[in-house]
């Protein structure tokens, strides 16, 4: 199971709309996309989802942009995950068993759906402020032993992007660590 492009950018997005202007200052796309390396035509896609689902609301004029539409403490990882991409469903039966003909005597399928309910209960249990939390972020993403990747710190150049490609993830330190993904979008 991955995380598509699309679920990473749009948390990417939350987290710098939360820490450059929250719920009072609004935040353009263009400037997000300077310090991301998010094209803006990408996040202009992610965020009409996020509006949809009331994370995010726009403010027009000169001085616009998106502000949170809650508290950083009230958006859970879940709620952007599924803004961006939709409902978790590990396998397409656990949501519709109609679209699988073994669905009613299929062994697999008790596991396919504790899975699903698990990652959705991680995905629900944390939230933006968590993402925001340096300290929170440093408990959670050292390396323990147990293969989990160490958290890369933000690197960025005088012009605030990030030396690494956001775009494809390629970062110096993690080369053919992370398998790319574009989101089901042409390029």
């Amino acid at each position: 199971m991955r995380l598509t492009t699309r679920a990473r950018y749009a948390l990417r997005l939350m987290v710098d709309v939360a820490r450059n202007g929250g719920e009072e200052k609004p935040v353009s796309l263009a400037s997000v996309s300077e310090r991301t390396g998010i094209s803006r035509g990408y996040l202009e896609q992610l965020v009409l989802g996020l509006r949809n689902a009331r994370l995010v609301r726009g403010v027009a004029g000169r001085y616009g942009g998106y502000r949170l539409a809650e508290r950083p403490a009230n958006i859970t990882v879940g709620q952007i995950v599924e803004a961006a991409i939709g409902p978790i469903f590990l396998v397409d039966c656990i949501e519709d068993a109609s679209t699988c003909v073994r669905a009613e005597f299929c062994e697999c399928r008790v596991v396919y759906s504790l899975i699903n309910e698990r990652v959705a209960e991680v995905l629900r249990e944390y939230t933006l402020a968590d993402l925001l939390d340096p300290n929170w972020v440093s408990d959670h993403g050292a390396d323990q032993g147990d293969g989990a990747l160490p958290i890369i710190p933000n690197t960025t150049g005088a012009e605030g992007r990030q030396s690494a490609d956001p775009e494809t993830d390629e970062n110096p330190r993690l080369a053919g660590k992370i398998e790319r993904d574009t989101g089901g979008l042409e390029r």
